[in-house]
């Protein structure tokens, strides 16, 4: 995944999220429920293996596709579509022109109508039904003057601005939002996405809760068992040691 992100005329950079982790764990979730269906059918159960690496194949197969259509290794393309067929496509730069005051603009080759509506937006009319914009082809032949002339547009706005008007238009776009306001950011409060929960050691600690929702709701948040909080349930009732034997552990400081 390194070798396909970053700028193109730059060493490959890690990605942000955390998609080994997570996105590993999320496949073989839907996997083991799959199973679980099989096994309601058949009677016979499962055994699922999964590797880290294996699962990130599936995360950029978009990349394979491309290879696959340029008989060659695919190439790092910043914040821009990784086939390169569809500009206009990345992030340009919103005032005042801070280290993350830039929005994410996305014209699909599905949707044509992107690519005019943008330029309604921008007041470039003139360029509508003109053969040299016409396609996403012709235009990635002209990929920095359609960016020069986007960037020259979002920099009359802030970055929440440009959004907005984008969005209104019927354009895919998103302010590009650091980790401090995603957290702040009223709309994840309001729908229950950044929770506060009350932490036994930290007090009130916002924090991302789980995305889906389950009959319209997140699932209720707690804190997670402090290290040793439930020794005494644990080696008491589960394992049925008595309290001098605990003591005794707790003295040794083995607990």
């Amino acid at each position: 995944m390194r070798t396909i992100t970053g700028e193109p005329d730059q060493p490959p950079v890690k990605p942000g999220p955390t998609l080994g982790d997570t996105g590993t764990g999320m496949l073989l979730a839907i996997s083991i429920l799959g199973a679980l269906y099989k096994r309601r059918d058949t009677g016979k159960g499962e055994r699922l293996q999964l590797a880290m690496q294996d699962a990130m194949l599936h995360y950029i197969r978009v990349a394979f596709h491309t290879q696959a259509a340029r008989n060659q290794a695919s190439p790092r393309a910043g914040a821009k579509l990784i086939s390169g067929t569809n500009p206009p496509c990345g992030i340009y730069p919103c005032k005042p022109c801070g280290p993350n005051d830039y929005i994410y603009i996305y014209t699909s080759r599905a949707n044509p109508l992107h690519w005019q509506r943008l330029l309604e937006l921008i007041g470039r009319e003139d360029l509508i039904g003109d053969p040299a914009y016409a396609t996403g082809a012709v235009r990635a032949e002209r990929e920095d003057e359609i960016d020069e002339m986007i960037s020259a547009w979002t920099q009359q706005y802030d970055k929440h601005e440009a959004m907005r008007l984008v969005g209104a238009a019927g354009i895919p776009a998103g302010a590009v939002l650091d980790t401090d306001e995603i957290q702040n950011d009223p709309d994840f409060e309001r729908r229950g996405i950044m929770r506060v929960m009350n932490h036994p050691t930290n007090g009130n600690f916002k924090v991302p809760a789980w995305p889906v929702r389950h009959d319209g709701a997140t699932p209720p948040l707690a804190a997670a068992p402090l290290l040793g909080e439930h020794i005494d349930d644990v080696l008491g009732n589960w394992l049925a040691i008595g309290g001098a034997a605990v003591a005794k552990l707790r003295g040794d400081g083995v607990i």
